[in-house]
Formats: C-alpha cells, sequence, structure tokens
C-alpha cells in the first residue's frame, strides 16, 4: 500500500490506483488539502498557473472549475508563455499536459445544473451549462482519456442544481468508470435553487437521506459545506452527516468546502473556518477558487495547510512533490 497522501511524492501519487488513492487520504487523517482553480480567467500571477501556485503553497490535491472537455476550447487560465529555444512561446495546456509538472492527483469539475442564472452566478459572464461541461456520459469518458485522477460533482452558483440531478450523475459515472477513478458528488454551493448539505432551513433527515444515496450510487468522497462558509452551516450537523458518511455501509470519504468567496479573506478567518472542518472529521479540507482571478489567495492556501496538518508536512510537501 502507498504511503499517506500528506507524506507522498509525485514518484508515489503517480502510480497510486484510485483505490490506493482513497487509502492514501484516508490514512491522512483528516489533513488533506485541495485547492480549486477556476480556469476560465486569466491566471492571478503573470507568467504562473493557478494550478502550480496552488502546488506551490501547500496543497495536496488540485481540481479544475470551468474546464471544458472540448478540445477546442480556450481557457485563459490555462495559457501561459514557454521558452522554445528561440523566444517565449503562448501555449495551451490541458488536463494531460498539466500532469507533467502537477505532481498531486487532478480532477475536474462537471456541472450537475439544468440553466445559467445571472443573478445568483458567481462569474454571469460565463456559461457554465454547456454540452462540453455538464457530468453526461460522453464527458465524464473524456475525463478519464484525459488522466483525471478523479471527477467532482456538483453545481456551481446559479446552475439550478438538484440533489436529484446530482444522485443521477453520480450513479451514471459509476457505471461507466467502476473503480478506475474517484467520484466526488455532493451540494456545497448554489444553495438558492435548492438548499446545500447541512442547511438548517432544511430536515436533517433530507440531508441524511441525500448523504446515503450518494453512497448507494457510487461516491467515493462526499462534498459538503465547510462550517463558516455558508448561511447557518454548524459542526455539529457536518460532523453528523461526516459520521454517517464514514459508517454507511462500507464508509465514504468526505470533503468539506470553503468557498462563497470566503476563501479571499484574512488568514485569521481561514485558520478558523480549517479547524472547525478538522472537528467535523473531514477527512479532505477543500478552499474554492473565489479568492483572486480564479484562484484562492496563495497565503490562504498556506494558512489552511498550516492550521490543518503543521508546518512539519506543510514544508515536506513544499519540499519534495517533485521527487
Amino acid at each position: 500500500m502507498p504511503r499517506r497522501l500528506i507524506s507522498s511524492c509525485s514518484s508515489e501519487t503517480q502510480r497510486m490506483t484510485a483505490a490506493q488513492l482513497k487509502a492514501s487520504i484516508r490514512a491522512s487523517e483528516g489533513r488533506v488539502i485541495l485547492c480549486q482553480t477556476y480556469v476560465d480567467f486569466a491566471p492571478l500571477c503573470e507568467g504562473t498557473l493557478n494550478a502550480e501556485l496552488a502546488q506551490a503553497f501547500g496543497a495536496d490535491m488540485i481540481f479544475l472549475n470551468g474546464y471544458s472537455m472540448d478540445e477546442d476550447h480556450l481557457h485563459p487560465g490555462l495559457q501561459t508563455e514557454v521558452w522554445d529555444f528561440n523566444d517565449y512561446k503562448p501555449t495551451e495546456f490541458r488536463l494531460p499536459d498539466l500532469k507533467k509538472w502537477i505532481d498531486m492527483p487532478l480532477g475536474i469539475y462537471l456541472e450537475c445544473g439544468t440553466s445559467d442564472d445571472g443573478t445568483t452566478s458567481t462569474a454571469p459572464e460565463k456559461k457554465l451549462i454547456r454540452s462540453d461541461r455538464i457530468a453526461s456520459q460522453t464527458n465524464i469518458l473524456k475525463a478519464q482519456q484525459e488522466g483525471a485522477d478523479f471527477i467532482v460533482l456538483g453545481g456551481n452558483p446559479g446552475t439550478g442544481t438538484s440533489f436529484d440531478r446530482i444522485i443521477e450523475a453520480t450513479r451514471s459515472a459509476k457505471t461507466l468508470l467502476g473503480d478506475s477513478m474517484l467520484i466526488f458528488a455532493g451540494k456545497w454551493e448554489d444553495g438558492v435553487t435548492e438548499k446545500v448539505l447541512g442547511d438548517p432551513t432544511i430536515p436533517l433527515e433530507k440531508s441524511e437521506r441525500f448523504v446515503m444515496d450518494l453512497i448507494d450510487a457510487g461516491a467515493d468522497v462526499i462534498c459538503m459545506p465547510m462550517p463558516g462558509s455558508r448561511q447557518g452551516i454548524s459542526v455539529e450537523d457536518i460532523r453528523h452527516l461526516t459520521t454517517l458518511a464514514h459508517t454507511y455501509h462500507q464508509g465514504a470519504l468526505v470533503m468539506t468546502f470553503l468557498d462563497g468567496s470566503v476563501e479571499g479573506a484574512d488568514e485569521t478567518t481561514i485558520r478558523q473556518c480549517s479547524l472547525w472542518s478538522k472537528m467535523t472529521g473531514a477527512d479532505i479540507h477543500a478552499i474554492g477558487d473565489a479568492g483572486m482571478s480564479g484562484v484562492s489567495i496563495p497565503e490562504d492556501i498556506y494558512a489552511m495547510s498550516i492550521a490543518i496538518k503543521g508546518r512539519r508536512l506543510t514544508f515536506r510537501k513544499l519540499g519534495t512533490h517533485h521527487r
């Protein structure tokens, strides 16, 4: 068996099967940091992709939001200059290119919503419900072909995402992928059309049923909001749902998500939310992409990493991820 993910370097993670990755996350005992980047915005820092920044500031896993399965689609967030021995040349990258130098598991976010609503979207000028972005069978298989280590099934704000649609997409993904790729699924955002997991205005039993239905459908990781990022979300309710996910049938992993633009808050807030997240029992602590220009504030990624796994393991990740 591979080592825990928080201690693994690229020569290990690149060889992990989906089952080994899942075991490696579980063995990390609630200390894995995942960073989301939105690739339809230009990168935060010129000459550097946001995924590279996330790697440099302490992430253990990364997934791409806004990524198109259409190979002809241009992503501003995946464009930078590369030296070709004569001059710097603008270059557009895709997931297989990123896997050559981003030395950690990489995933793709696929939409389970039904329509774009610019009044509640975080990126009203961008259409997210498109044939190349939705959780269709075609796109799930394309994600597998491009070498994604996992897919994330949910809905960005303003996309009309329902519990039933996420369950349907999860079941379809499991049928197509089997055990070849990890499936993350849940509802941590787009809480206008239908509330997020753990929202106090809906019966807790509804959230419980959703967690069990996702596991029955084949989800490996259940995605929930992080206390402190969504209105009314408490440590107690998310801890209850996390315990359910861990103990139902064979048990699933849990990821709590810091988003709602709180990923752009001050470092003290990030540390507090991170500790609340750890108190829920979550296996993975995710930080969203609405900080600045499609990525969390890099110092906030670092602050979360220090709070969740301390300096020793954070420095180890920064120093050995290329080995």
